[in-house]
């Protein structure tokens, strides 16, 4: 363990078959003689809380940190430590960062273990810790342990560091069959399993998932059982569900070869036996592929991860995405709808490798759902042209990512790797190389130029604004469009929305342009109506809502006209006489019409679709004055028209003296 010549081959398998993504942003020999890119305008600010400095402090955090209460950060590094080991880089670290006392502003840390690799001690942890209720970290080292597995460099330990700094090995893996080179972080359910993933080993040499269980007194040992030897190579990160099933994503296997995803069930008993069924495999195309970075699961059971490659094929790949090409993805799989047993797979974005980054790690989310993560590449293109040094980003689950912060190869660090996310929003994470530029380590071909940091981001003050409203015209009447006008100052970008309210009722959204949004309608009430005009804001700009508008609805006139179905008619004719009433502007008239002959109300009749009808055929021989009066609604004046209905003498009548029956009138003249 103390051949430094040894190391250079481990590094190319980390995280998968390639080295890792910051890693290899960082695989330029003199490295220190490139000039920074000038840094970019970001969302979050950024503050580096310590730079690695190589043994005896750490060198080249891998993944990111955990939170104790009182605000302390935990984490390792796979390099730094006990500069014997791996002489004279050193085999890796767990360290403490304390937050500052008042009126320090500065981190402390300290470096709670150095791994020595020898003794049956691990080497060079490539994980996030775990910590459990009393303060005790969890996690793996790939290497140490027993060194007669994969001799010379053993093939890995899970381990416990107390809050003293004491480590205890809790296993040592011994290859096939067991599992062998642990490489992602490990879960800890309530009665203080411990669960994992390998990289190798297995019954079939592609990596395994196990459990690791506490000891039953008097005994001291741990217990270690493999749940899966999976055929499906290198499993990845591990999510469990509230029913105890595992979720693996993997970087190869599947039908492709490109990865998938499969779920362990735990045994029904009296069975002992795991249940893995692969609920999806990746194509290496549009969906991705290189998948291996821990899921997260929602309220509906839908899936969460990252692709580190796929995606844009057309985007080129880079070493520290297993040389797949594509610049990676975000994908969701959605559970099975009955009587389906298919998972579907939705790509919610996918890596361009310019602004947005590429080789995605994982990612985490908050209590809205929304999405965070780091890639190792892409960014500012002109650092370490023409990689780029990473990114961190957010990205919401309707697909829209925005970038947060883009790193710059100085002091801030290179690369983004995982995050964690405190209650008031900040954001932690590590960044393999950069930092202090004089501190190295090592990589297959090249060194490794600054020995990494980690870092904070704090989401940036937003720039107040302010919202005004103005309406025209003001007063309007009932069914007028009427514009509403909202101004923010100072611009937020175009195409974020504006609300009109009513109250706690949404009117409508406009969408900004050069600080303007418009909203029209025609649905006001007649009254009143209190209006404002809200804009939510964004990272940048800080919401605002605009004094109230009283915009002042009016009745709208109308036109009543009336018509008749038969005019001149005869005596006993059926008429129908038709009032339409037409409003002023729009909408819907509601209310009566009310038909009279002369003075006289002949019947009240509700308009429908415009219109009131009303048909008789008792008109009495002569001329009717024949009236329609509209009587008007909340929403609308009366109105009314009259026309003159004549009524003839039918041909009987003509022949008749009037009161006589047609027989007796043949009587009398015949």
């Amino acid at each position: 363990m103390n051949n430094p010549t040894q190391h250079p081959n481990w590094i190319p398998r980390i995280r998968g078959r390639a080295a890792g993504a910051a890693l290899a942003l960082a695989i330029l020999l003199g490295l220190a003689a490139v000039a920074a890119a000038p840094a970019q305008a970001q969302i979050y600010t950024e503050s580096v809380l310590h730079t690695f400095t190589g043994p005896p402090d750490g060198a080249g955090p891998q993944e990111g940190v955990v939170e104790d209460a009182r605000g302390n950060l935990y984490g390792t590094t796979f390099y730094g430590g006990d500069s014997a080991c791996n002489a004279p880089y050193g085999c890796g670290t767990v360290f403490k960062l304390a937050p500052p006392i008042p009126p320090s502003t500065t981190w402390t840390e300290t470096v709670l273990y150095s791994f020595t690799g020898t003794g049956g001690d691990g080497a060079e942890p490539w994980v996030d810790l775990v910590r459990d209720a009393k303060g005790n970290l969890y996690g793996t080292t790939e290497f140490g342990g027993d060194l007669s597995c994969n001799a010379p460099d053993g093939c890995g330990t899970v381990f416990k560091v107390d809050t003293t700094g004491k480590e205890t090995v809790l296993h040592s893996f011994t290859g096939t069959p067991d599992a062998s080179v642990p490489a992602k972080g490990l879960l800890l359910d309530a009665e203080g399993n411990l669960y994992g993933t390998t990289r190798d080993g297995g019954a079939y040499g592609n990596g395994a998932v196990f459990i690791l269980s506490p000891p039953v007194a008097p005994s001291v040992t741990w217990t270690e059982t493999v749940l899966s030897n999976t055929d499906d190579s290198e499993p990845g990160g591990l999510l469990r569900d509230t029913q105890g099933n595992l979720y693996v994503p993997t970087s190869n296997g599947g039908t492709y070869g490109d990865g998938t995803v499969f779920m362990l069930a735990p045994p029904v008993a009296p069975s002992v036996t795991w249940t893995e069924t692969t609920l999806y495999s990746f194509s290496g195309g549009a969906d991705g592929s290189f998948i291996g970075e821990a899921l997260l699961q929602d309220a509906q059971g839908n899936l969460y991860g990252i692709a580190r490659a796929g995606g844009d094929l057309a985007c080129g790949s880079v070493s520290g995405n297993g040389g797949y090409p594509g610049c990676g993805t975000v994908y969701k799989l959605a559970p099975p709808v009955a009587p389906s047993v298919t998972w579907t797979e939705t790509t919610l974005y996918t890596f361009t490798g310019g602004a947005d980054g590429y080789d995605p790690w994982g990612v985490i989310w908050d209590t809205q759902g929304i999405l965070y993560g780091g890639t190792g590449y892409g960014g500012d293109l002109s650092c370490y042209a023409p990689n780029g040094c990473g990114t961190v980003f957010k990205l919401a689950t309707t697909g829209k990512l925005t970038v947060l912060y883009t790193f710059t190869n100085e002091a801030d660090g290179v690369g983004g790797g995982g995050l964690m996310r405190d209650a008031k929003g900040n954001l932690y994470g590590a960044a393999y190389a950069g930092g202090d530029l004089s501190c190295t380590t090592e990589t297959k071909g090249g060194i490794v130029v600054g020995c990494g940091t980690v870092v904070k981001l704090t989401p940036a003050k937003a720039t107040k604004t302010a919202t005004t409203l103005s309406s025209s015209p003001n007063p309007s009447t009932y069914g007028q469009a009427v514009t509403f006008a909202a101004v923010v100052t100072p611009a937020p970008p175009d195409g974020e929305a504006v609300t009109f309210m009513s109250g706690k009722a949404t009117l409508g959204t406009g969408t900004l342009s050069g600080g303007s949004a418009k909203f029209t309608t025609s649905e006001l009430k007649v009254g009143t109506t209190s209006v404002t005009a809200v804009y939510a804001g964004d990272s940048n700009f800080a919401s605002s809502t605009s004094k109230a508008v009283k915009q002042v609805v009016d009745k709208a006139t109308t036109t009543t006209a009336l018509a008749s179905s038969l005019n001149p008619s005869n005596v006993g004719q059926s008429v129908t006489f038709t009032a339409s009433v037409t409003p002023q502007f729009s909408g819907t008239v509601t209310g009566t019409v009310a038909f009279y002959d002369g003075t006289t109300i002949l019947k009240t009749v509700a308009v429908s679709g415009g219109a009131a009808k009303f048909t008789t055929s008792t008109l009495t021989s002569g001329k009717h004055s024949i009236t329609a009066k509209y009587n008007g609604s909340t929403s609308f004046d009366g109105s009314s028209d009259s026309l003159t209905q004549t009524v003839n003498l039918g041909s009987a009548e003509l022949l008749a003296p009037p009161g006589l029956a047609l027989f007796e009138t043949w009587e009398t003249w015949g």
